[in-house]
């Protein structure tokens, strides 16, 4: 089977007035076929005439303007319509007038300025061949108003065809824009995620170094720790970035995993008893990395509002789903607050999935929570 997709490309290359030009030289060449000499449009019953020299310039502006439908389509119009007029009070009667429908769908369709003064002058133009056909031919009133309307059908056409391509133009442009606000909000969110996560944790262990100056063996481990944390951050940060490369997949942090959040929490002082249930699904989709965000968010939520409470992780790997629960038994040395962006956008990529989502008061502590379906690859 021929792939005739190069030469397709290669057309659409060319300029415009090179694609358009054929179309006026066929009519060209249509118009001095034997057979076909007068019998085109015929307006006014103005007998015929025979060719003559007259004929082939008359035929030419008719044809050739063609050409720049589109990229003059007013000139072309002119010339098209002139060529037409003469065509019609000379007697010839060529074929080559159909190229005046031509004329004014491709007006219609890409003359951008200017339409209403076009179309106004257009048909006055053709009220005054009317009459003078009407002087010199025999067709009777209601000819001239029939053929008006074709040509007033013809410029509907191309107004139509524009009206469409300027739909589909506005269509794509919303599309875009929403594409990129999505992007956008994706990439905040795994900002948010992956910078409140380590910033609050280092800012939780920076605060505890305070008072370990006495105890250079603990200072020396939170130090420790806090630079590991950091490392982490910029690790999960590359992580992010590689997920902005076309065709990479989404999938969890591979550095540790949960049980590197895990740790880290600790690390920073905060009692975490941490229980994995059943082996994770090989084909688990974009569930595993929510799956971790609840669980980073969670424990985020924990050292920032419950320091020093107790705080569990409960991960359930189902065949068909991932359960979340991170619970914190009460409140610590630092106050509710903060914007609440963190939960709603785990909101948010849950409900992308199909699962649900719960975040608030459990009892005397709080509670985060989630069902994740799996094997949803959005």
């Amino acid at each position: 089977m021929i792939d005739h997709r190069p030469a397709v490309a290669w057309w659409r290359r060319l300029d415009v007035v090179v694609r358009d030009l054929p179309l006026g030289l066929l009519f060209l060449a249509s118009a001095f076929v034997p057979v076909l000499q007068s019998h085109g449009t015929q307006v006014g019953g103005v007998p015929e005439r025979p060719f003559d020299a007259l004929a082939v310039v008359v035929v030419a502006v008719e044809s050739l303007p063609l050409a720049v439908r589109r990229r003059w389509p007013a000139v072309c119009l002119t010339l098209v319509a002139l060529g037409f007029a003469v065509d019609q009070l000379r007697g010839y009667h060529s074929v080559a007038g159909t190229a005046l429908g031509f004329a004014l769908v491709s007006a219609g369709a890409h003359l951008e300025r200017r339409r209403g003064l076009t179309a106004g002058l257009f048909s006055v133009a053709y009220v005054g061949l009317a009459i003078a056909l009407a002087h010199f031919g025999s067709e009777p009133p209601s000819e001239f108003v029939t053929f008006f309307l074709l040509l007033v059908f013809a410029w509907g056409i191309g107004a139509w065809l524009r009206t469409t391509r300027a739909a589909e133009a506005a269509h794509r442009r919303r599309v875009a824009e929403d594409t990129r606000a999505a992007e956008r909000a994706t990439i905040a969110r795994e900002l948010h995620d992956v910078v409140t996560h380590h910033v609050t944790a280092m800012v939780v262990q920076a605060e505890a170094g305070r008072y370990l100056t006495a105890a250079p063996d603990r200072l020396d481990r939170t130090l420790t720790a806090i630079t590991d944390t950091g490392r982490r951050a910029i690790t999960d940060l590359r992580h992010l970035l590689d997920l902005l490369n076309p065709g990479h997949e989404a999938e969890a942090p591979a550095d540790g995993g949960l049980l590197a959040l895990v740790e880290q929490a600790r690390q920073a002082g905060q009692p975490v008893e941490f229980t994995e249930e059943g082996p994770p699904a090989e084909s688990a989709g974009s569930a595993d990395l929510v799956a971790y965000r609840v669980v980073q968010e969670g424990l985020t939520n924990a050292l920032k509002h419950a320091r020093g409470s107790r705080t569990s992780v409960e991960v359930r790997h189902g065949d068909r789903e991932i359960t979340v629960a991170v619970r914190t038994a009460g409140s610590g040395s630092v106050s509710p607050g903060g914007s609440g962006r963190g939960l709603a956008g785990l909101r948010e990529r849950v409900g992308v999935l199909g699962g649900d989502f719960s975040a608030g008061r459990d009892g005397a502590g709080f509670a985060v929570c989630a069902r994740i379906p799996t094997g949803n690859p959005s």
